[in-house]
């Protein structure tokens, strides 16, 4: 299982979802729901590294991490019930290698 999971700002019928602050919407909903000792001074004004923005090829998206439903079982089942109820595609996360990485495994071989 991914650790992580992307709500995708496209409904399962390919139409973009409204209104264009989305994301960041729910994510500042969600900014108080984070790891313990990962706040410091200005955690208010951050996102939590939980559930955050991204931009995934000009779709506005929300990375979800699965620890939030170890964390917090109902902000997790909030996130959920929220791409659940407007319709909007969830796709699992997977680690893409980079380059470097490539190459390094390709030199090894």
């Amino acid at each position: 299982m991914a650790s992580e999971f992307f709500i995708l700002g496209v409904t399962a019928d390919g139409k973009q979802f409204r209104p264009s602050d989305w994301a960041e919407r729910l994510c500042g909903v969600m900014s108080c729901f984070r790891p313990e000792g990962s706040g410091g001074r200005h955690a208010h004004l951050q996102f939590s590294p939980l559930v955050r923005p991204v931009l995934l090829n000009g779709t506005k998206a929300v990375v979800v991490s699965n620890d939030l439903r170890e964390l917090e079982p109902m902000a997790y089942h909030f996130v959920v019930a929220f791409a659940r109820d407007n319709n909007l595609q969830v796709v699992d996360a997977c680690l893409v290698p980079t380059p470097e990485e490539e190459t390094r495994s390709q030199a090894s071989a």
